[in-house]
């Protein structure tokens, strides 16, 4: 059921007007705070946003409005060591979160706490969707929600009744990703063009915003140039020096 469940995985970007009650989101929070935690550091911070305003805000500053405004809760999935600083303090001992580990800890922590709220959420018959958008202006959003030194925005997530049911998209195949023993970068020539033509004919079947192109083109024109550049600045403003 649970295999099955994953495997069903599309993303929902469209919900119907009925908000998640406060006990609806504390049970999915609650079974999300049980992924694994780094040395049970637990360097993670949800924020729920509830205001109409903010939430209509932070849909424009994340180019995602429809789901921020139609969506059943809109969460931020946040890095967060204030609170180990909290806690470092209580003992009167320095806490040291400035080294690239800390940071890969902390984003770490953050993808098992979503991926687990997420997975709870389809299970209840939710929909989910991930908003990489809220990188785009994290300073912004991160004043908005009054996020202080030491926490960041990693994305969003939006959970509600779906008001539409896409296609799964094709995944790579397992042979792509799964190497033993050694890695393989020889496959690639032949599994890359397989799976363009895969992807090139689920886009032009699928139900709703059909296209003509591949994965290895779309992966080419989003990586040959740096994006949001500017967020290595910022993380070292809430303390993430990366050293």
């Amino acid at each position: 059921m649970v295999l099955e469940l994953m495997k069903a995985h599309a993303s929902v970007r469209d919900y119907k007007d009925q908000p998640l009650s406060r006990e609806q989101v504390i049970e999915l929070v609650e079974a999300a705070q049980m992924a694994a935690t780094s040395h049970f550091v637990q360097a993670y911070s949800i924020v729920w946003v509830t205001d109409k305003e903010k939430r209509s805000k932070i849909g424009e500053l994340s180019s995602n409005p429809q789901q921020m405004e139609t969506a059943g809760a809109v969460f931020l999935m946040c890095a967060d060591y204030r609170r180990l600083q909290h806690a470092s303090e209580m003992h009167g001992e320095p806490i040291v979160y400035d080294y690239a580990e800390q940071l890969l800890v902390a984003v770490t922590d953050v993808g098992l706490l979503a991926q687990n709220l997420a997975l709870a959420a389809e299970s209840q018959g939710y929909g989910i969707c991930y908003i990489g958008g809220i990188r785009s202006n994290m300073k912004a959003i991160s004043e908005l929600v009054g996020l202080p030194k030491g926490v960041f925005p990693v994305y969003g997530l939006t959970v509600g009744v779906p008001n539409e049911h896409n296609e799964v998209k094709p995944r790579l195949p397992v042979e792509a990703i799964l190497h033993e023993n050694h890695y393989d970068a020889e496959k690639y020539q032949a599994l890359l063009p397989a799976y363009d033509e895969t992807i090139a004919a689920y886009y032009k079947r699928r139900s709703s915003n059909q296209k003509s192109t591949t994965w290895t083109k779309q992966m080419a024109d989003f990586l040959k140039a740096p994006r949001r550049a500017e967020i290595t600045e910022f993380l070292k403003k809430q303390g993430y020096e990366m050293k």
